[in-house]
């Protein structure tokens, strides 16, 4: 019985000791240490995800103020019009009525194409993300 409560004595003694508090701050300070690593990073991301939506503001901003004379906002309908014909030759000519043959693009016509259709398609959904995330986000 004596040598059990020797051991009962030192356990006490050891976690009255401040030892134990010692410790316990130790791990306070790692957690406390990590979690503000993580909100760094947070802030990181925040910061760059409003850089993006400002630069998309500043780019529609340019293109809203390029629009305003219809020489400069006919350029970007012109350039889409060849792709336009093409794509309805396709479709409605070759396909529906069946009444002739279209060779294809060449790959860097193709890519420019595709390239056309994503900007004017996927443009404004772009927009919209970056909107929805910024709202979400405080900003």
């Amino acid at each position: 019985m004596g040598l059990i409560w020797k051991i009962v004595t030192w356990a006490l003694s050891f976690a009255s000791s401040g030892t134990v508090g010692r410790v316990l701050e130790t791990l306070d300070k790692r957690t406390d240490a990590q979690t503000e690593r993580e909100r760094m990073a947070a802030e990181v991301t925040k910061e760059s995800i409003r850089a993006e939506v400002e630069a998309q503001k500043a780019g529609r901003d340019l293109l809203i103020a390029e629009q305003g004379r219809w020489y400069t906002a006919i350029i970007r309908p012109l350039f889409a019009l060849p792709f336009i014909v093409y794509v309805w030759k396709l479709v409605v000519w070759d396909k529906v009525f069946g009444w002739g043959v279209t060779d294809p693009l060449s790959a860097q016509l193709s890519d420019i194409m595709l390239t056309v259709i994503g900007v004017y398609f996927g443009g404004r959904t772009v927009e919209k993300v970056a909107s929805t995330l910024s709202a979400r986000w405080g900003r």
